[in-house]
């Protein structure tokens, strides 16, 4: 150290010394007493916000959002829903009774025709054959049948003069058995000559009615649904017969046949409208009305069902034969009546939050819907229910047949969406 340092330090005193270290202790004293302060207070100021989450989360004081919808008066439609396909009213399969070669066809398929109209014929050339060959057999016959009658004849007068000539002693009496037996053999010849005339003439029907199906005609005034045949080609009649052509009556006036599952059918009925559409026209739909219900079952896949026809007005012929069509029946209509959104019905308010509040407090809810309809309304906010009788229902609404509901009444039906 040099003599100038060691000449200042001596010149303090000190007092001047301990007042500087003094100085320095001041501010680092006073902020660690403010620490000491701050701490407890920022730990209080936490523990009370804490306290009111935990309050408000668990008295739930905001609650959720509800939907609601107006109670109104209006009309419910009770309907059924079924599937089925169009058929013609009346559907003939026009076959060949003969054997023999396709000469011509004069009809195409969509064709109009008439009762006896010709659609095809057949070769006749064998069975004109068979017509005149049994025709031949028939004249034989007739004159077999002459031929008996005139040896009846015959026998009858050499019987009588028999009978003379044993009366006065000319003839023995084995002369007389003799004419007896002839004339008996003549009768019987009669007889079997009738016969086979009979046998004739029923062949040579036969004949002429095979050879008269070598043309086929129509059997009903309708539409050609479809051709199967083709000039030339030769049809074998045996033990099935070969289809032709299918016709279908009149298409202006068609038929519907639905299957009503056996859970509806008990409100299914003669004489209810009803309406259908189909793929071809998905924005029309088409009026109809059951004309017959059966009552034969149908089960398939141990589903049972009951066929109901539907007559079809098809004037404007836009339908067709085979066309899927969903029919919906209208089984009961209610006019004017206080209806409620079916939501309103399947509503039941959320659970309270809580270790104790969930499963049991749902299931007891399911319970009481069960035991009697209600719907909930909102009453300062929060759900009240309301007990009801519910009636029919579209699917949509349902009719409210007892309960103090009132129409303009907001009920809920769901709850909003936090967002």
């Amino acid at each position: 150290m040099s003599e100038c340092a060691r000449n200042d330090l001596s010149s303090v005193s000190p007092d001047e010394v301990r007042k500087t270290i003094n100085a320095d202790r001041v501010p680092r004293s006073r902020r660690w007493r403010a620490l000491r302060y701050m701490i407890p207070v920022a730990v209080l100021v936490g523990l009370v916000a804490l306290g009111v989450f935990l309050f408000r989360r668990a008295t739930n004081v905001s609650g959720p959002a509800f939907e609601t919808a107006e109670a109104r008066r209006g009309d419910v439609r009770v309907t059924v829903i079924a599937t089925g396909t169009l058929q013609a009213t009346t559907t003939v399969e026009v076959g060949a009774e003969v054997t023999g070669r396709v000469l011509k066809v004069n009809v195409e398929a969509n064709d109009v025709v008439k009762k006896g109209q010709v659609l095809a014929v057949i070769d006749p050339e064998q069975l004109r054959a068979a017509v005149a060959q049994s025709a031949a057999q028939v004249g034989s016959a007739e004159a077999a049948i002459r031929l008996a009658r005139a040896t009846a004849a015959e026998a009858k007068l050499t019987l009588a003069r028999a009978r003379l000539q044993v009366a006065e002693g000319l003839a023995t009496t084995r002369d007389l058995e003799v004419a007896i037996a002839a004339a008996e053999r003549a009768d019987a010849g009669v007889d079997s000559a009738l016969a086979s005339a009979t046998l004739s003439r029923a062949a040579l029907s036969e004949a002429q009615s095979r050879l008269d199906k070598t043309t086929i005609v129509s059997p009903i005034n309708g539409v050609v649904l479809t051709r199967l045949v083709e000039p030339g080609q030769t049809v074998t009649a045996g033990f099935t017969t070969p289809v032709l052509f299918k016709l279908a009556e009149d298409l202006m006036l068609m038929r519907l046949n639905v299957d009503i599952d056996e859970a509806d059918v008990g409100r299914v009925r003669e004489g209810l409208e009803a309406t259908f559409t189909v793929d071809a026209y998905p924005e029309r739909t088409f009026p109809s009305r059951i004309v017959s219900l059966r009552n034969e079952p149908k089960t398939t896949q141990n589903v049972v069902t009951y066929q109901a026809v539907l007559s079809v007005d098809n004037s404007l012929r836009l339908l067709r034969p085979g066309m899927t069509c969903t029919a919906t029946i209208v089984s009961e209509t209610r006019h004017d009546v206080l209806v409620v959104p079916n939501a309103a019905l399947r509503f039941a308010p959320p659970v309270a939050q809580g270790p104790l509040a969930g499963n049991q407090k749902q299931v007891g809810i399911e319970m009481d819907r069960r035991e009697k309809q209600r719907i909930w309304l909102l009453k300062g906010g929060k759900p009240a229910p309301l007990p009801v009788q519910a009636g029919a229902t579209d699917g949509t609404v349902t009719e409210i047949v007892s309960g103090e509901l009132q129409p303009g009444v907001a009920v809920i039906v769901d709850v909003k969406d936090s967002p």
